[in-house]
């Protein structure tokens, strides 16, 4: 059995110790978050992980559901990530995938509720009161299909050819492996997203291919497909019988776990693109 996870990290540890032929690995620690960068070079890397060549950055994490959102230590570590894959210059546009009437789906749209939309915003104002040069930052949420009846791929290739940005941050929530995975891991990669493809529903793909500027995702992984889940606990491939084979499984605090990794999110990426204002005013400029 095929296991269904969105991360590279996940891909890596079922390959084993031995270092697959066009994959370069490293691991190193930020306070308590440890970080793992995985590069896969060239079309061997890609086929050894079935991911497509880039670079996945995972930032292991203390649980969301214990721990509050308090630790600066933490978010300057994701944000230091994050802003090793943008452009120094230039408009963000953040989008937030997902869907907030389905709670572990919420994340994109809740993370980008918590990012400072500055694109608005003035030299001369954002100066006179007291922020210095802001970069420029737009964010929206596209909202899903079966509501808009407009692929969200669609609405981020629509709004980039408007805002003409520099890159797209695209977060959106994510499927692992391992039920200890789910609020503990946040993985930000430089291939650009297909929303949905965790659950298996697939979308079309938003990246610099269709967008035309570099994609950068972010995020976090919400759900276990059950399958995945029972095959990985028992170490058998098991049979799933047919009325359960599409279930996923989610925390009973999923509720919690959304709130804290959105304001992970969102304050990383705030500290990514606004490194001069500290964490403490950045809550309190957006409202936490």
């Amino acid at each position: 059995m095929e296991f269904r996870t969105d991360l590279a990290l996940e891909k890596r540890e079922i390959l084993g110790e031995k270092e697959p032929e066009g994959v370069s690995s490293r691991e190193f620690e930020k306070g308590t978050v440890k970080i793992t960068k995985i590069q896969i070079l060239n079309q061997k890397g890609s086929e050894a992980l079935g991911k497509p060549v880039g670079t996945y950055i995972t930032a292991e994490i203390p649980q969301l559901m214990r721990n509050p959102v308090d630790d600066e230590e933490m978010i300057e570590a994701i944000a230091g990530e994050l802003s090793s894959l943008l452009p120094d210059t230039g408009t963000v546009l953040v989008a937030g995938l997902g869907n907030t009437d389905i709670t572990p789906d919420a994340v994109g749209p809740k993370s980008v509720s918590k990012v400072l939309a500055t694109r608005h915003i003035s030299k001369e104002l954002s100066e006179e009161i007291g922020l210095g040069e802001l970069r420029s930052v737009a964010g929206f949420i596209p909202g899903v299909l079966g509501r808009t009846g407009v692929e969200a791929a669609e609405s981020v290739m629509g709004l980039a050819r408007s805002v003409s940005p520099s890159a797209v941050i695209a977060v959106d929530a994510l499927a692992a492996r391992k039920l200890s995975r789910l609020g503990t891991t946040v993985q930000i990669s430089d291939i650009g997203i297909i929303p949905g493809s965790g659950v298996g529903n697939a979308r079309k793909e938003i990246t610099e291919r269709t967008v035309g500027v570099p994609v950068i995702s972010v995020g976090i992984p919400t759900v276990v497909d059950v399958g995945t889940l029972v095959s990985d606990l028992t170490g058998k491939d098991n049979k799933i019988p047919d009325e359960s084979r599409d279930m996923i499984i989610t925390p009973r605090e999923i509720d919690i776990v959304i709130e804290r990794a959105s304001e992970l999110i969102g304050m990383s990426i705030n500290k990514a693109l606004q490194p001069n204002i500290s964490v403490e005013e950045m809550m309190m400029l957006v409202g936490n």
